[in-house]
């Protein structure tokens, strides 16, 4: 069930962007509805991204240091030793699933799901959910706690500020349908 620290999830690269989708994930994560995780290999290309993005040096730091700042315990470490003797189809993607069963996660949150294919990953008791239905069961298990988060996620919005409506709307527009609307309900 996903209800509490002791559920473990390793966030791929590609849900740490859009700010958006991260900063829900984040907010569920210190809100302690699961436990995030991730890797060296994982932020490395989460720098890439931003810089891809022309996303200045100064807040890239800024970005990492408080992902690492609010989940000190969250950097996977020696799961390099278990890449050679994984096999998936994109052999890049070998370091998210070897984070993940060094660190005995539950899940991987990923929206390349035909990177992890099922019935490989559940060799190692492992699942992959995109963002968005990882999001939304969330929600369903614990909605209060849920809507709270998304709330404290919109008061500490800046740069613009932004009213639950507008992050919603966000949400949606990167993909977060399900999630967007079922919180749009519980409001």
């Amino acid at each position: 069930m996903i209800h509490s620290v002791r559920f473990t999830c390793v966030l791929d690269t590609n849900v740490m962007l859009p700010i958006e989708v991260r900063d829900l994930l984040f907010w569920f994560a210190h809100d302690d509805l699961y436990t995030p995780k991730w890797s060296k290999h994982i932020f490395d290309e989460w720098e890439d991204v931003m810089r891809r993005k022309n996303v200045p040096e100064t807040e890239i730091r800024k970005r990492i240091g408080w992902a690492n700042q609010a989940f000190p315990d969250a950097m996977v470490e020696n799961y390099e030793v278990l890449l050679d003797g994984l096999n998936l189809p994109d052999p890049k993607d070998r370091h998210v699933l070897a984070a993940a069963i060094k660190t005995s996660a539950n899940i991987i949150v990923t929206n390349n799901l035909k990177d992890f294919p099922e019935a490989y990953i559940a060799t190692y008791g492992l699942s992959a959910k995109n963002a968005d239905t990882f999001l939304t069961e969330t929600i369903d298990l614990n909605p209060d706690v849920a809507v709270n988060s998304f709330r404290k996620l919109v008061l500490n919005r800046r740069n613009p500020n932004l009213d639950e409506f507008d992050v919603l709307d966000r949400l949606r527009k990167n993909g977060l349908d399900d999630t967007a609307n079922y919180l749009h309900a519980l409001l």
